[in-house]
């Protein structure tokens, strides 16, 4: 397994690492791995099995037990949970609030990880997350951070959600990213970071166009090594 290439894409919410994942994957051939999708799905399903995420009374090995009985599974471009099509579901800023507080139960990461190095397959990965290159595949081929400034990523988040339809607000869509990324740095178990050999790059001031030719321009330099 160690074998197949492997690109990790980290990054705080909204930081463009899904799009730019997703492009890069395509570009390439590769498989692609939405590991916030698995957290998605596992936070859709503890609150469909009637538990509180809020309650302090939820246990992280309820939740671990939850996950690892998830039947999930990934159809083109739908994400089945059960015999539920969830690919809406898991998109609402509600669901991804819900994932970010559940992933920093340890148990529920360790129940997760195997189902998501699964995702290695000929010929190669580009796996997107916050602790793909640090954790998950830590013999990653190449390793980036996406990151950008939270103005920025409120506005793109604000945008996406109207292109579907959905009403937000600017300032509670800021809000939710800075309490996210505080969970996620300050989790104790695989925290949000950028290791010693990963290559960053802030997307603040780039398109996606831009930001999938600056990840792309490392990987090729990688391959000439």
């Amino acid at each position: 397994m160690t074998s197949i290439p492997v690109m990790a894409i980290d990054g705080p919410a909204a930081s463009g690492k899904g799009a730019v994942a997703q492009a890069i994957a395509e570009r390439l051939g590769f498989h692609y791995l939405d590991s916030g999708a698995i957290y998605r799905a596992a936070a859709l399903a503890v609150v469909q099995s009637g538990k509180n995420i809020d309650s302090p009374d939820l246990s992280d090995t309820e939740v671990a037990d939850i996950a690892a009985h998830m039947r999930l599974s990934f159809k083109s471009d739908e994400i089945w949970l059960s015999n539920q099509n969830i690919t809406d579901a898991i998109r609402t800023e509600a669901c991804g609030n819900n994932a970010s507080k559940i992933a920093v139960l340890p148990k529920l990461r360790q129940a997760l990880l195997e189902l998501q190095r699964n995702f290695r397959r000929v010929p190669g990965l580009v796996a997107e997350g916050r602790d793909m290159g640090t954790v998950v595949f830590p013999d990653a081929r190449l390793k980036i951070y996406l990151t950008a400034s939270a103005p920025v990523r409120a506005e793109r988040r604000y945008k996406q959600l109207m292109e579907k339809g959905i009403n937000a607000n600017m300032g509670d869509l800021l809000n939710e990213i800075e309490q996210r990324d505080a969970r996620d740095l300050s989790r104790s178990v695989a925290p949000l970071r950028s290791g010693d050999d990963t290559i960053t790059i802030d997307t603040t001031t780039l398109d996606l166009a831009r930001s999938i030719e600056a990840v792309l321009k490392f990987y090729h330099a990688a391959n000439r090594m």
